[in-house]
């Protein structure tokens, strides 16, 4: 099938001619007829196959031009780096219309992002926070909204957006095309469309958690941090096909570690991305890397959902990733377009679990490689390799308190605080050692 055998406007088909789009993929072939016809929609497809222009390309053909300047289109990711992705597809494919996108996320000053959904668009692109707010706010009307996509809602919930998924989806015109496109299908993702979808058409471009045909997977057995970092540089080093390379990292810390290590070895070859870099570095480092200024770039998982750069020769996971699923989305990176690429993993003995959980859900035996020769190992531990030495915890009673002890020294008479009514004869008995009487009455 070629793109030419859709049901697309003149002006779509210029733009993905000059973009050297030929072939619709999968889930791209799939999806159009489904979308076209109006119905709900949940696509399972893979990252990497071309999801983004699965949904954009129905949604743009079926877009009519409006005076109205509420939106017509509302799509939800998860990052402000799949927002600027997103929107760049559509800038692209929208070079013969007159179709306005407005891009909106957190992380920066609310108030441009106001003015501009406030002069009217037709597209939103959107992360749930920022979506809510301006919708709170009064700044974005969802009233004319006619197609709902929901984009990486798996991700979505792993962030926590549910709540703010719901409350959208509440205020939105019951009359709409829902949307919904994720790589691996889980109950929540089911329950939402069960709550907000109406019977939903499912299409797949494959299952759930299977590895992408086109992507060569290696393992290598490492013992610690350190060695780990010996074999990333000694790879980089001896291979020089490794030109664009996507490091994985489990935490932003890692992250940050790793940079460290490696900008020493490859200066100016390397760049970080994770949600604590401000959003000028990340996008910088992204654009960067994808000039091809870095040879490579270290990022977590949450960044990278939103990092859709072609021609990425190898994936390195420095770790494996706690989610199964997330292991999919990281080598997913790489292979894109039908071609070829290359998933490397680092994996120590306590990483074996999570690797084994990796592998049942692909279904599939990821080889081991022998580590290289002249592989330095080091038996230098970070601290949290080193062992926790546990003390047993012996309960110290404390000791009774006896009657003895101290000196004790009786207290005056006169300091005694003693409730009894002491009569003037007493009193006069106890100061003079007689009684004293007050003088005979006349």
């Amino acid at each position: 099938m070629d793109f030419k055998d859709l049901n697309l406007s003149t002006p779509l088909l210029n733009a993905i001619d000059e973009l050297g789009y030929t072939t619709p993929t999968t889930i791209q072939s799939k999806a159009f007829s489904v979308i076209m016809s109006g119905r709900d929609v949940c696509g399972i497809a893979q990252t990497g196959t071309g999801k983004t222009v699965a949904y954009l390309l129905p949604c743009l053909r079926l877009w009519k031009f409006s005076k109205d300047r509420f939106p017509q289109v509302l799509i939800v990711v998860p990052t402000r780096e799949l927002v600027k992705q997103v929107t760049d597809e559509i800038e692209k494919l929208t070079k013969y219309m007159s179709v306005v996108t407005v891009g909106v996320f957190g992380g920066v000053n609310m108030r441009p992002q106001m003015m501009e959904v406030e002069n009217g668009c037709d597209i939103v692109v959107a992360t749930p926070g920022r979506l809510l707010d301006l919708v709170l706010e009064g700044s974005l009307k969802l009233k004319a909204i006619k197609r709902l996509v929901i984009d990486e809602v798996d991700e979505l919930f792993n962030l926590g957006f549910r709540t703010q998924i719901n409350n959208i989806l509440d205020r939105m015109p019951e009359r709409r095309q829902n949307l919904l496109f994720s790589a691996t299908l889980t109950p929540e993702v089911e329950e939402l469309m069960r709550a907000y979808f109406n019977n939903p058409e499912r299409v797949e471009a494959a299952p759930a958690g299977t590895p992408v045909a086109n992507i060569e997977q290696t393992l290598y057995e490492v013992p610690n941090f350190n060695t780990k970092v010996n074999l990333l540089e000694l790879l980089l080093s001896n291979d020089e096909t490794m030109n664009k390379v996507l490091v994985f990292a489990a935490t932003k810390k890692l992250a940050d570690d790793l940079y460290d290590c490696m900008a020493e070895r490859f200066p100016d070859e390397v760049g970080v991305i994770h949600s604590n870099k401000a959003q000028n570095q990340r996008f910088n480092a992204i654009k960067r890397f994808r000039d091809g200024n870095y040879r490579f770039i270290i990022a977590t998982d949450l960044v990278a959902r939103g990092i859709d750069i072609s021609e990425v020769t190898h994936v390195m996971n420095f770790d494996v990733p706690e989610e199964p699923e997330s292991y999919v989305h990281r080598i997913g990176r790489t292979g894109r377009a039908d071609k070829k690429g290359i998933s490397i993993t680092f994996m120590t003995e306590k990483e074996r679990p999570l690797m084994e959980a990796v592998e049942q859900l692909m279904n599939y035996k990821v080889p081991v490689v022998a580590l290289p020769e002249d592989l330095e190992i080091s038996d230098v531990l970070t601290p949290d390799e080193i062992p926790k030495v546990r003390m047993r915890e012996t309960l110290v009673v404390a000791p009774k308190i006896t009657d003895s002890g101290g000196a004790f020294h009786e207290k005056l008479a006169k300091n005694k605080k003693v409730n009894v009514k002491v009569s003037h004869k007493d009193k006069m008995r106890a100061k003079y050692g007689k009684p004293k009487s007050r003088g005979s009455k006349k």
